[in-house]
């Protein structure tokens, strides 16, 4: 994982150079018993240490096909996932997929 940390941060310095085409941009999907708040928390103070700027987008789950025994991602968590990014610091976060919720 240090590599993917590293060359987030390598990418991150230079968000700035290209706004229009961010070269960083995150996203993290939203699975029911695997991602926490804590998680959240925690990816969401790394990005806005980098740069608050950076898009990051929590992308619902639904589950289909082989996974239709896995809960879906709730409204009211996504929406709290938001603003616990929000109050990090983060700008520009969004749940990237709000017809699944």
């Amino acid at each position: 994982h240090r590599a993917a940390y590293e060359n987030f941060k390598w990418l991150g310095k230079r968000h700035r150079e290209r706004p229009e085409v961010p070269f960083a941009r995150a996203s993290t999907l939203l699975m029911p018993g695997y991602v926490d708040d804590q998680e959240i928390c925690a990816i969401a103070s790394f990005i806005a240490d980098i740069d608050p700027t950076i898009p990051y987008s929590l992308l619902a789950f639904h589950p289909l096909y082989y996974m239709q025994d896995m809960p879906y991602t709730k409204r009211e968590d996504a929406e709290r996932f938001v603003q616990i990014c929000k109050d990090e610091g983060l700008q520009k976060v969004r749940v990237g997929n709000p017809w699944l919720l």
